[in-house]
């Protein structure tokens, strides 16, 4: 059992790529009183984290399994191409999805980029993780499309990246067991949409300052639980705070939401021929 002067502990895992430090900042920033534990998931493991209650919440790449879990999208990553330096591709500030046609390109098997139809030519076999197909790149094997921040964690002195025109970019998301849609879930929700701790949020329009009142609540009887119990005694108060915690039972859930942030790459697309992009310094 817990112990009363256990601090609350809420778990957030997130995809490779993902940064959510600017989130965890104002986090501790609102609610000192909680702890956020950041856990790292490899990116096909986190809709399992989540059911298994690994984590209470997870900042994962899209596409996902939906069934029993709310997402809002939060941004979309421009999609690149990793290549040696001494690549032709280095010429060129960008290029289009049609000058892949005569490359080897990778295909990772944790890969979440949706293509309608993939290009380029297929490798002999598949490397499992999106670090292998990148190692492969250095060895020469081929070229690997991944998103801005993948191949920015993956860096290497030999390698390097140009935006890809028309790939499809990956969605970056909040995602939770929607039948846990709990008053730090919907702080948290606040926090990556950017709302300020004054403004008005929550499935019932509560003011902030209604909401974190409420997290307090909860967490002080929590705490008058533990106590009780090691006491063998009922805790005082134990009803006034079920009241203030009291959810409204109409309240909507959260929905997956349109994509914001970072837009599609512009650019001038190839009308047929290869780099598309304009040459660099010109």
């Amino acid at each position: 059992m817990t112990a009363p002067d256990s601090p609350t502990i809420f778990r957030l895992a997130y995809a490779p790529g993902v940064t959510p430090t600017k989130w965890v900042r104002v986090w501790h920033e609102r609610l000192p009183e909680v702890r956020l534990e950041l856990v790292p998931v490899p990116v096909l493991e986190l809709t399992a984290t989540l059911r298994d209650r690994g984590a209470d919440a997870g900042l994962v790449r899209l596409p996902i399994g939906r069934d029993g879990i709310s997402a809002i999208s939060l941004y979309a990553e421009t999609p690149v191409v990793v290549i040696p330096k001494d690549h032709v591709f280095t010429a060129v500030d960008r290029i289009s999805v049609d000058d892949l046609s005569d490359e080897i390109v990778l295909h990772p098997l944790e890969d979440t980029l949706e293509w309608s139809s993939r290009p380029g030519k297929e490798a002999a076999e598949r490397p499992a993780t999106v670090a292998d197909a990148i190692e492969l790149v250095a060895a020469g094997v081929g070229v690997v499309v991944v998103p801005q921040s993948l191949a920015r964690l993956h860096h290497r002195k030999d390698l390097t990246f140009v935006p890809v025109d028309g790939a499809p970019e990956s969605p970056i998301a909040l995602a939770w067991l929607e039948d846990e849609t709990t008053d730090l879930i919907e702080e948290l929700i606040g926090i990556v949409r950017g709302r300020t701790a004054q403004s008005s949020r929550g499935r019932n329009g509560a003011p902030a300052e209604k909401i974190k009142g409420s997290v307090k609540a909860k967490l002080a009887a929590r705490e008058r639980r533990a106590e009780a119990a090691k006491n063998g005694q009922k805790p005082k108060g134990a009803g006034t705070a079920k009241n203030i915690s009291g959810r409204n039972s109409g309240a909507g859930k959260a929905k997956a939401g349109g994509r914001s942030g970072s837009g599609k790459s512009g650019g001038t697309k190839s009308s047929g021929g290869r780099f598309s992009g304009k040459p660099k310094g010109r």
